[in-house]
């Protein structure tokens, strides 16, 4: 008796044994006969219409789809907008302007009187409108700070902070005063400022750009030397923004100082030199961060000095017991571009100590 697969008359003579075998490596899976591109017309068809018994089937589509294209499209839109907002975000500092050169202005107070002095400081300053002022950086008080509508709280404390600090080496460190130190006045201002600051120091000129006294209080060593480091200060700090992306602050404060001729004893009688400074500081982005500032007016009111005397490199205060010079300060030419306008005033004698 046969087997399934085998007829049932047997397998016929002639026949190879085993012929299932011989096609048992080919698999019609469904994914093949899909793939086939001749399709057998059913038997419908065929009695409906002589055709050939097949047809030919319709190219497989290549390529994407048309919906892959169109996620393909959204990843790289996405993937630029990305890219283009990371390069142009909307809290990119904008560009700032190169600074302004610093305008300054020198004024000296010359006394109607002998220059009153003693030999007790602490006198001279309790006879004098300093009597009340508070001693060295005490005396440059920070006001409340508020922010503003594009700075945050602690950005406006650095602003002030940053201009006291600017206020305290330039008027109260002894070896800016009088020893000649210009450093660290310097490191505190914006780099694009440092030429102007360096050429005031190598050819101090007397044109509102150019002098030594508008950056900073510097005594002429030579005549002049601190009776006492204890220098009285009192005035005040405001900050405002200008725009989005710039602060500004004013400072407007009272030094008094006690000076004698240098090399003198301690009986030498010392005298009061009062200098008023009003700064205006301009400070962005970068100079929060980096703790400098962009000095762009100063305006300095000092004496008692002489009118004659030249004031744009140092100061060369009137001492206890001396007088202005005659004459007035230095002639000014109106032809001549570019040089400022020499001013003087002169002292109030309610300024002076009452001794």
């Amino acid at each position: 008796m046969g087997g399934p697969g085998d007829p049932p008359e047997g397998t016929p003579e002639g026949a190879p044994a085993g012929g299932e075998d011989e096609y048992r490596s080919v698999v019609f899976d469904e994914s093949f006969v899909r793939a086939a591109r001749l399709q057998e017309f059913s038997a419908q068809e065929r009695i409906a219409d002589h055709a050939p018994a097949v047809r030919r089937r319709p190219a497989l589509q290549r390529g994407f789809s048309p919906q892959a294209l169109i996620l393909v499209l959204l990843i790289a839109i996405a993937f630029g907008t990305a890219i283009y907002m990371g390069v142009r975000h909307p809290y990119q500092t904008p560009v700032s302007q190169p600074p302004e050169p610093l305008r300054m202005t020198v004024i000296p107070l010359a006394p109607q009187t002998a220059v009153p002095g003693s030999t007790n400081v602490d006198e001279l300053y309790a006879r004098s409108p300093a009597a009340q002022f508070r001693i060295g950086a005490d005396g440059i008080t920070l006001p409340p700070s508020r922010r503003t509508a594009h700075f945050s709280d602690s950005q406006v404390v650095t602003a002030l902070t940053t201009a006291k600090d600017y206020i305290v080496e330039s008027s109260l460190d002894p070896d800016v005063l009088t020893g000649g130190a210009t450093r660290p006045v310097r490191i505190l201002l914006d780099p694009r400022q440092l030429d102007q600051f360096d050429e005031s120091f190598k050819r101090p000129t007397a044109d509102g750009r150019h002098a030594p006294t508008g950056w900073l209080v510097r005594f002429d060593a030579n005549r002049t030397e601190l009776a006492d480091t204890k220098i009285r200060v009192q005035g005040t700090l405001q900050a405002a923004e200008v725009d989005s992306s710039t602060l500004e602050v004013v400072a407007d404060h009272t030094f008094v100082y006690a000076l004698k001729p240098t090399g003198s004893d301690a009986k030498a009688e010392a005298s009061l030199f009062t200098l008023r400074r009003e700064l205006h500081f301009r400070l962005d982005r970068d100079d929060l961060r980096m703790h400098q500032a962009e000095l762009v007016v100063s305006y300095v009111q000092a004496g008692p000095l002489s009118c004659s005397e030249d004031s744009v490199g140092r100061l060369r205060p009137l001492l206890a017991g001396q007088t202005a010079k005659a004459g007035g300060p230095a002639g000014s030419d109106p032809y001549a571009t570019g040089s400022a306008t020499a001013l003087c005033g002169s002292l109030a004698t309610s300024a002076q100590p009452k001794v």
